[in-house]
Formats: structure tokens, C-alpha cells, sequence
């Protein structure tokens, strides 16, 4: 297996390019994506969770992701949940794919769906109803999504955007019973609502928002900076427990990144 370690969202050699969302869809969507695959190379590509989930249109050939478990056919729309470890793709030379990276909690604001963590981890593929038509797409992706979204918003509110604020204002180091005790809640009602709506549970979300942080702190130190430094200051007990979680998280050691 073959991976790229230049950037923990996709390898520089690949065709890769992503746009905001219209204003009024900013609340909601991260930004819209778009990947082709490099005719002179092909290779497996490692995504990190980072807590979101997303909607793709595979316009391509087939593309096996999951881990290799899973094919995605050419003219289908997939949602991806929400990750709670790492997830490798094969991009081939005729791969193109093109997609919507949701915000936590917000695949509700436009879908009818399961609860999240009957996603998590995985690829489903979308009912007909819910899909995107590619024949309607390539002329301009983007301008398509936020037309797609703007007709399709269910609610304008994220049922989880204070507890939400609180985990990443916190950089994922804020306990679970002070965030249940901020919101007014329960540890098991905020456990029910994030299940739900996010996927993962409000100490996984957490500590990825955390190993997230620790990652963009060790990428941008140019080894100024120990790992023990950054470990005590996301809130490790010390480097080995950093880079446990940069295994689990990414199946790499700190020095790979």
C-alpha cells in the first residue's frame, strides 16, 4: 500500500480543489470538493477523521474506498459518516470524484435519514431520491451543490452548535460532564444527541478535535518544538500517550506526518 504523507487530506499529486458554500449554506457545509486522479500515478490515499461527514457523486470509473472493503460505482451518489479512525482510498488515474464536506451535526438539516452512528465509519449508498444527477452537473459542480442544498434545507438550526462550540473553543480538552453541566444536559442526553446527529460519541468528537490540534501543532512546529511540548499542551500525560493517538488515528508514527 502506497501513501502519501505530504497532507493529511489528500497527496499533492492528485487534482484537488475545493470552494465555499454560498452565505446562507456557510452554517452548514464546510465546502464543496472536487478530486481527479493523476494519469501518472496511482495510488492508495489516507483521509483522517476529523468529525464530519459528507455526500459524494462519483463521476468517474469505479473507486474502491473503505479500506478496500467497498466499491463505489461510477454515476452514484454515497454518504460518507462520520470517522473515528483513519480510511484509505484507491485514486486511480480515472478516478474523479465530487462532494460536499458537511459540519457536525448538520446531515439532518438536509436529510431524513438513520441516526449518524449507523453511518460511522462506513460508505452507504443514497436512495435515488436523495442522490445528486450527474447529468446536471459538470457544466458548473459547485453553483449545482448550492442550489441542491438551498432546496433542500430541512432546519436553519444545529441542534448541537453550543456543545459543539464549547469542544473546539477547548481545543477537545473540555470533560464531558462540564460540557453536559454548560448545556444544561445529561452526560447520557448529550451521549443520545451526538450518537444521532454526529455519529460518534461527545468523547470521540472531542478527542479528535484534540489529535486535530495536536497534528496542525506538529506540522507547523518545523521541529521547533518537542512532541512532549505538544503533548502537554493539548492535554496528553505525555508523548507516548500523543503518539498512541496519532497511531490510532492516522496509522502512522508522529514522524511520518
Amino acid at each position: 500500500m502506497k501513501l502519501k504523507k505530504e497532507d493529511n487530506i489528500i497527496a499533492k499529486s492528485m487534482k484537488y480543489k475545493k470552494i465555499k458554500p454560498c452565505k446562507h449554506l456557510e452554517p452548514f457545509i464546510h465546502f464543496y470538493w472536487e478530486l481527479k486522479g493523476n494519469e501518472n500515478e496511482e495510488q492508495w490515499e489516507r483521509v483522517f477523521p476529523d468529525g464530519c461527514a459528507g455526500i459524494l457523486l462519483n463521476v468517474g470509473n469505479k473507486c474502491l474506498t473503505d479500506n478496500g472493503t467497498f466499491s463505489m460505482e461510477s454515476g452514484k451518489t454515497y454518504v460518507v459518516g462520520a470517522m473515528n479512525s483513519f480510511k484509505d482510498s484507491y485514486i486511480d488515474y480515472d478516478t474523479h470524484l465530487i462532494g460536499v464536506c458537511l459540519k457536525p451535526a448538520t446531515f439532518a438539516n438536509f436529510y431524513n435519514f438513520a441516526s449518524q452512528n449507523e453511518l460511522t465509519n462506513s460508505t452507504v449508498e443514497l436512495e435515488k431520491s436523495n442522490s445528486f444527477i450527474a447529468d446536471e452537473i459538470f457544466e458548473d459542480p459547485f453553483g449545482y451543490f448550492d442550489h441542491f442544498y438551498l432546496e433542500r434545507i430541512r432546519k436553519e438550526n444545529n441542534l448541537l452548535q453550543s456543545e459543539l462550540n464549547d469542544i473546539h473553543y477547548s481545543n477537545g480538552r473540555i470533560s464531558i460532564h462540564e460540557l453536559a453541566k454548560r448545556n444544561c444536559t445529561t452526560i447520557r442526553q448529550l451521549e443520545r444527541n451526538f450518537k444521532k446527529l454526529v455519529g460518534l460519541s461527545p468523547k470521540e468528537y472531542s478527542n479528535i478535535i484534540r489529535f486535530q490540534n495536536a497534528l496542525s501543532l506538529i506540522k507547523n512546529s518545523k521541529n521547533n518544538r518537542s512532541l512532549l511540548d505538544i503533548a502537554v499542551e493539548c492535554g496528553y500525560y505525555d508523548h507516548s500517550h500523543l503518539s498512541n493517538e496519532i497511531k490510532r488515528n492516522t496509522g502512522l508514527s508522529p514522524s511520518l506526518l
